[in-house]
């Protein structure tokens, strides 16, 4: 059997040695195939190309040759570069040469085959995007209105593309449109076709206001099914587009709900839907009370309600719901749960989003909603659990369970408690079901509110712990699966979701022997990956010693260096923590196992404690820079870990500052020094200023907190509000510090974070619980301030009480839901890497910036997308000379915020560096150093630093002519 030989490589776009002109010469040779099955197949190649590649350069030159082809090629072959063009809108915009891709493309309008002649319609109507107002473009559309059935209908295309991009085009084709129309001579199938047209018809306040007359005209006179719908289509899309006659299209949409005919119901439906999204706070009294009556009438209840659901977004519409419509909505709700799981659901969420709108603006729910709401909630979740319901339906009771948890404490302890009792039956549920019933208690309790209470003795204890009722539940369940020897994937998923919320449980304190012999079977059961995910939910809740165990038993089962020194580092880091919490040694730990409390062992000074941990977390540091490489460098991972290591050091520093005051008194002229220097806390001595250097470094820590936070654009809400906390938690010791070192104190602790997640919840407390030990302070005055053991003590019980709370590491160390980058193409640049660009002198540079925004992950914008990026140049001149220091002008900086467009940004710069430096000798050439600077903004206007930084150098060569003069002149003085 004869096979064809592929001339392509089919790993072309996945091998890394690859750049972007050898993949284009290779594509380049299929189109100049003279077989037209390898033109197509390089065509179709192109798309993926351009998504790997999308930068100006590559795309220009793409569509330039694929133009050409379109030209001099096959109707097959435009097809595809048809469809090329349609799957990659957003890099048109990218095209340099506009005018040369149209004229080729163009040029086949004259072609005598009118397919031909429509597959170049629909191609120009695909990029009307990039010549939105080409006249000639517009009048050969114009004309092929007028032509045969097949440029029609691509001349429709067309129109429907311009006229959502150009205010001329779309007023000059309403009159046309609306002429074709109203004609008898037009078939009906062209005119439905013809009705699209006319909702981009928007541009223009008088174009529109003539296009729904015209449209509502026609509404009467062709009542039949398909010119419905269309008419209707367009008339709620110029209204919710538009903000304009949103009341008469509701009016008119809720009149057509009593269409008997299904399709145009349907039709409707959707359309109220998108008013309602759009301008759920325009529609007109009396309008929700007439789609209420229509819910159970019309043939399709679930979207109806489905509308309802949208207009509870608008707190207008849900105030007008609670006041005025309050008990039709609840009649409706009853009615609904009659029917099946689907719209009972919906009905559950009308009321849930209804009883949260009542809590957010602080007034009482109705008594009627919440009655409602506990009555029928944890029934439909039985019924869907036990039954085995559709998962949509079990998600969405969920939901609204999870979301009345949220704003109801006792609400949800309830709620828990019934999600751990069904989870801990074992009644045949599928595990799907379970699984899903797992993530709602793990998002259950996160919600629940708990109340430490500290001491140096033992762990936190808590005055009420919500945990307790469920605690046993999960330990049982997890206890069956270890009679199971094996789990496959769905029950491996179930096993680290209640590992998980078990762990996050026992957040701050110790795990009892019961729940270390359960984890331990459960490993020995458990797959590596899963024993992987394991470790991490307990680095995530503070439970060190069951991360240590399972990273250190996994560096040895793993194949490939990076990963090994990974989990090298991981283990170390859970050993540094695990001899702060507990006092000793990993490996005495182990011997213990699985008794952690009452262990008998003496423990180590706080000193020893300190200097091992910052050991291990070096170790740690030094051992993540090997796992690091160029496509994942572990920028974050290395930050945590150094900051981590020099707050410890800070800590350290202060231990030894208050052993140095016991054995080493002050000098003699320490009160000599002091009165000089008018500071009379100086006549303590050495611990004085230590003490000061540690503010300092204390201050350094919190900025660099800080600036991680600003870079870290792609990190998950947990995650800054983590970095947040660790700043205050250095503002906290610098304030505890500066009440003692010095006679003024500033007001540093003005912003304490708002924390919603349990981790930073339980840091955030152990800050305030640092900062209550204060308060054992008597107020001294200036005069009388002094440095003693008992201040020096007081410091020492609040480290201790830091490094007792467990270090927990944020999602983001070890997840990236979202990735997002930015990448720069700089223009001029030099000929050969490394070397300067060379500029005249008495001229300008003309700096032009191209960036593409490039997303990675399933979701590209999970918790932020990038609405505008800040562009800021910065010029400034390099020393002649090596050892030439001299400023000889002050730096150019030069700031531009672009908004990029279908991820693409553009910018340009002009810098005068004709400054040169001046001596005795006249004008001199020198050297610039133009420095090019990222920052993104995100929809909420915040700014975060993300990079990246390109650099340019720039060379003025000497002015010869000038020089010459001057030196000529200079010899003529005596």
């Amino acid at each position: 059997m004869a096979m064809r030989a592929n001339i392509f490589n089919e790993n072309f776009l996945n091998e890394a040695d690859q750049d972007a002109n050898t993949v284009l010469i290779e594509l380049d040779k299929g189109l100049r195939s003279a077989k037209i099955g390898e033109q197509c197949e390089a065509i179709i190649r192109f798309p993926k190309l351009f998504e790997k590649y999308p930068f100006p350069i590559l795309i220009n030159s793409s569509f330039l040759k694929l133009a050409e082809l379109f030209r001099i090629g096959s109707n097959l072959s435009r097809l595809w570069i048809l469809r090329v063009c349609q799957q990659s809108e957003k890099h048109l915009e990218k095209i340099v040469n506009v005018e040369e891709f149209v004229k080729r493309i163009f040029m086949v309008i004259h072609s005598n085959d009118p397919v031909a002649r429509a597959l170049t319609l629909r191609t120009i109507g695909a990029v009307a995007c990039v010549i939105p107002e080409k006249e000639q473009v517009h009048h050969a559309i114009r004309n092929a209105l007028d032509s045969s059935r097949i440029e029609i209908e691509a001349a429709i295309f067309a129109s429907v593309n311009f006229a959502a991009q150009s205010k001329s085009f779309a007023i000059g084709m309403c009159s046309k449109v609306a002429s074709m129309i109203e004609s008898l001579q037009t078939p009906v199938n062209m005119k439905i076709l013809l009705i699209p047209v006319l909702r981009y018809m928007y541009h223009d306040a008088n174009t529109a206001a003539l296009v729904r007359s015209l449209c509502c005209n026609l509404l009467p006179n062709y009542p039949s099914e398909q010119f419905v719908i269309a008419i209707i289509r367009s008339l709620s899309h110029l209204s919710y587009v538009t903000c304009v006659d949103i009341p008469d299209q509701v009016d008119l949409l809720l009149e057509y709900v009593k269409d008997p005919r299904k399709r145009i119901q349907f039709a409707v439906l959707c359309s109220l839907n998108k008013v309602a999204e759009k301008g759920a706070h325009l529609w007109p009294k009396g309008s929700i009370n007439k789609l209420l009556k229509m819910t159970m009438q019309c043939s399709y209840p679930s979207m109806a309600l489905d509308i309802m659901v949208t207009l509870t977004a608008c707190p207008t519409t849900c105030h007008t719901m609670i006041n005025d419509e309050r008990n039709q909505i609840l009649d409706v709700c009853e009615a609904c749960l009659l029917l099946d799981h689907n719209i009972g659901g919906k009905a559950l969420t009308i009321l849930t989003r209804l009883v949260s709108y009542c809590h957010t603006e602080d007034i009482s729910a109705p008594t009627c909603f919440t009655d409602y709401l506990n009555m029928n909630l944890e029934y439909l979740i039985y019924t869907a659990f036990l039954t085995k319901k559709p998962l949509s339906d079990m998600k969405t009771y969920l939901k609204c369970g999870i979301q009345l948890s949220k704003i109801n404490k006792e609400f949800g302890q309830r709620f828990g408690e019934m999600i751990a009792q069904m989870i801990e039956e074992d009644a045949g549920q599928s595990p799907a079901h379970l699984k899903l019933i797992c993530e709602a208690l793990g998002a259950v309790c996160s919600s629940f509110a708990r109340y430490y209470v500290f001491s140096l003795e033992q762990s936190a204890d808590e005055l009420e712990n919500p945990y307790e009722i469920i605690l046993p539940s999960i330990l049982k369940k997890l206890e069956s699966y270890v009679t199971l020897h094996g789990c496959n994937r769905d029950d491996s998923a179930i096993v680290e979701l209640l590992c998980s919320i078990c762990l996050q449980s026992l957040l701050g304190s110790y795990m009892t022997e019961r729940i270390m012999r359960v984890f331990s079977h459960i490993l020995q059961t458990s797959d590596c990956w899963t024993q992987y995910r394991i470790a991490r939910s307990s680095s995530r809740y503070g439970q060190h010693f069951l991360a240590a165990m399972i990273y250190q038993s996994l560096s040895k089962h793993v194949s490939l260096e990076k990963l090994h020194f990974y989990l090298v580092a991981m283990s170390q880091i859970s050993k540094a923590e695990c001899i702060l919490i507990h006092g000793i040694d990993y490996d005495q730990l182990l011997n213990a196992f699985p008794d952690l409390i009452l262990l008998g062992i003496p423990q180590m000074t706080l000193l020893e404690r300190l200097n091992s941990a910052i050991n291990l977390y070096s170790m740690a540091f030094s051992t993540l820079k090997a796992t690091s490489s160029p496509q994942n460098p572990m920028t974050f991972q290395s930050e945590i870990t150094n900051l981590r290591c020099q707050f410890l050091q800070v800590l350290h520093s202060i231990v030894i500052s208050r052993n140095t005051l016991c054995i080493a008194p002050p000098s003699a002229i320490s009160s000599t020094l002091a009165q000089n220097l008018r500071d009379p806390l100086q006549k303590f001595g050495h611990v004085t200023n230590q003490l000061r250097k540690d503010i300092k470094i204390l201050k350094a820590c919190e900025d660099a907190y800080a600036k991680l936070y600003k870079s870290s654009f792609d990190a998950d809400p947990c995650t800054l509000e983590y970095l947040k906390c660790s700043q205050y938690a250095c503002a906290v010791f610098q304030s505890s510090i500066e009440n003692i070192s010095f006679t003024t104190v500033t007001d540093s602790l003005k912003n304490v974070p708002t924390c919603s997640h349990p981790e930073t919840k339980y840091l955030l407390t152990v800050c305030k619980t640092i900062l209550k030990q204060q308060q054992s302070l008597l107020n001294e005055t200036s005069a009388t301030k002094s440095i003693t053991n008992r201040h020096m003590d007081l410091l020492l019980k609040q480290i201790e009480f830091a490094i007792k709370a467990p270090f927990c590491l944020p999602r983001f160390f070890f997840q990236v839901l979202q990735n997002t980058s930015v990448k720069l193409a700089l223009t001029p640049q030099p000929r050969v890497i490394g070397e300067p660009i060379f500029v005249q002198p008495s001229s300008n540079l003309v700096v032009k910036v191209e960036g593409v925004i490039q997303h990675h992950g399933k979701k590209p914008s999970v918790y932020r997308s990038i609405e505008s990026v800040q562009l800021t140049l910065s010029s400034q001149p390099m020393p002649t000379r090596p050892n030439d220091v001299k400023i000889y002008s002050e730096t150019i900086i030069s700031t531009q915020t672009v908004k990029p467009h279908r991820d693409f940004l553009t910018g340009n710069f002009l810098l005068s560096l004709h400054h040169s430096n001046q001596n005795s000798l006249g004008s001199l050439g020198n050297q610039w150093q133009v420095t090019m600077e990222t920052c993104v903004v995100d929809q909420n206007g915040i700014l975060w630093t993300t990079g990246p930084k390109s650099v340019l150098h720039v060379r003025i060569p000497d002015d010869g002519h000038k020089q010459n003069v001057t030196n000529q002149s200079s010899l003529r003085r005596f």
